[in-house]
């Protein structure tokens, strides 16, 4: 029995759900309007993707997504995105950025690979920023391969990713009969697959009374699912309250959510591409 769900890749729909976000929430508006502009990029990007198809190796051959990564085909690509970021980050990235640009081909290759390799499977040594700029430009190459493979078979539930062996970044409950069906979503590829709903996704546990669950008047549909028993916690985006929610995007407006854990010493399993 297959347990992945395979979402449709809409980088319109999350650039513009940013827009009404950042217009929503002052807090967050810059942070989605950065995030609606690396959208931009990524969008274009997944839509040449397939221009490439002739020069990488789009399905892997032995089905694992962080097999080799043929960086050749990527580094005209990479070289765009860095002076994006340049001209559109924030002061620190935007300086990064500008350096890494200065040190070639040669260190982009070596760190994307890296990353392809690492990030996001929880031992990755890799700098903060750079690791950003490595997630944000390799996303939506992840998004197309994973599209690319057939759906794998799973007999358990899974707290990996299952196309990817990646950490989970979110979990989304999605309308099913009276309810709602929870999935976990992929912090690399950005994949779903179903989960049970009463099971840390972090360490297993299935005690319901070390589960509890926390929501914020201002973010009604997003629910932060802490374990007491390792101390992490997974956000939730429940489509069942808001059928116009993005997770990916609602995500990153939910600031004030990342701000209370905190304060109350839960860490997140796998941190958004903003760290919000």
């Amino acid at each position: 029995m297959s347990f992945l769900a395979t979402a449709k890749v809409n980088y319109r729909a999350r650039i513009e759900r940013a827009e009404l976000l950042a217009q929503r929430f002052p807090f967050a508006q810059q942070i989605l309007t950065f995030y609606a502009q690396i959208a931009q990029f990524q969008n274009g990007l997944y839509e040449q993707l397939p221009k490439l198809a002739g020069k990488l190796p789009v399905t892997p051959a032995n089905g694992n997504i962080r097999s080799e990564l043929n960086t050749p085909p990527l580094m005209a690509p990479f070289r765009e995105f860095l002076s994006v970021v340049e001209l559109q980050g924030p002061n620190p990235l935007s300086t990064h950025a500008r350096e890494l640009k200065m040190r070639g081909e040669a260190t982009w290759a070596e760190l994307l690979t890296e990353f392809w390799s690492a990030g996001t499977l929880g031992r990755t040594e890799m700098e903060p920023l750079t690791q950003f700029l490595a997630r944000a430009f390799l996303q939506p190459y992840a998004e197309f391969v994973a599209s690319s493979l057939l759906p794998p078979v799973l007999t358990m539930t899974s707290c990996r990713c299952p196309r990817c062996n990646s950490l989970p970044l979110l979990g989304v409950l999605r309308p099913e009969g009276d309810g709602g069906k929870r999935f976990l979503q992929c912090s690399f590829c950005l994949q779903e697959w179903k989960f049970r709903r009463i099971l840390c996704a972090h360490c297993g546990e299935e005690d319901e009374k070390k589960l509890p669950v926390y929501i914020a008047e201002q973010f009604p549909h997003v629910r932060v699912e802490c374990c007491e028993t390792c101390n992490q916690f997974l956000r939730t985006v429940d489509l069942t309250k808001d059928g116009h929610a993005v997770p990916l995007v609602d995500d990153l407006a939910a600031i004030p959510l990342t701000l209370w854990t905190q304060e109350n010493g839960y860490t997140r399993i796998q941190s958004n591409l903003l760290g919000t």
